[in-house]
């Protein structure tokens, strides 16, 4: 694996087929966090957008990530179906949580960090989801699969109160009800079937919360190589974002 970064502000980590920044964004410094990582027959990705005052929330998205990338190279075996691998990610995710919880004292006390993951292996990819960060699959331009945010304003939609349009300019958009390291732990799993030439985006809110969809689906679009398709994503998000940004895209070639 190919592994440069300039700082703790910039990060960018690369794989054969698979492609990750993380970016400060229009923030003073990045609280986010990702993962690029082939382990044996899988692939291993993540995206962490930390939480918690005094940089207490860098601390909790590296202490998520890190913890989720120790766990699953240790543990993984090629012989564990599909189900196994749920069930390892959620262990992780839940060691990560008391880890961090742990460490919220002083100054990083309440911290907490989403993460979202994704474990492509074969034909199939794993979707472990915790906070507002996603996961989507996008297949000849159309966006097959998404996750669903743990965040007030998905409740206001999935009661009707929103649309999905206007969520997205919602005051209280970031608002989340669950993450790591915080009193609420909920986390959603999902298993999409892949093809030929699928999309496997991951991103923090720093792109989905200010790059409309159809943008985000032209970039794919007009793109082939991962990394192509990150960095451009990157240059559309940083016109717009308030946030820092993190991209993760994998190919299915």
């Amino acid at each position: 694996m190919n592994i440069k970064i300039s700082n703790r502000n910039y990060i960018i980590l690369e794989e054969d087929k698979a492609y990750g920044i993380s970016h400060k964004g229009n923030r003073t410094h990045n609280e986010d966090y990702i993962l690029v990582k082939k382990i044996k027959d899988i692939y291993l990705l993540a995206v962490a957008d930390g939480i918690g005052g005094h940089n207490a929330g860098e601390v909790a998205s590296k202490m998520a990530v890190d913890t989720l990338g120790e766990f699953i190279t240790e543990r993984y075996r090629e012989d564990l179906p599909i189900e196994g691998v749920i069930k390892l990610l959620k262990e992780a995710y839940k060691l990560a949580h008391d880890r961090i919880r742990e460490n919220a004292i002083g100054d990083r006390e309440g911290m907490g960090t989403t993460l979202t993951t994704a474990v492509i292996k074969g034909d199939k990819c794993v979707v472990v989801n915790c906070g507002d960060s996603r996961g989507y699959l996008i297949r000849d331009g159309n966006i097959i699969h998404r996750t669903k945010d743990h965040s007030l304003v998905q409740a206001l939609v999935d009661s009707g109160q929103i649309s999905e349009e206007k969520a997205m300019y919602h005051p209280m958009k970031n608002i989340i009800t669950s993450a790591l390291g915080l009193d609420e732990l909920k986390i959603d799993d999902y298993i999409w079937d892949l093809k030929e030439g699928d999309i496997l985006l991951l991103s923090s809110d720093g792109l989905h919360d200010y790059v409309e969809k159809e943008d985000i689906l032209k970039v794919v679009g007009s793109y082939k190589d991962p990394k192509e398709i990150v960095e451009r994503l990157l240059d559309v998000a940083l016109e717009k974002t308030e946030d820092n940004v993190s991209i993760v895209v994998y190919k299915n070639i």
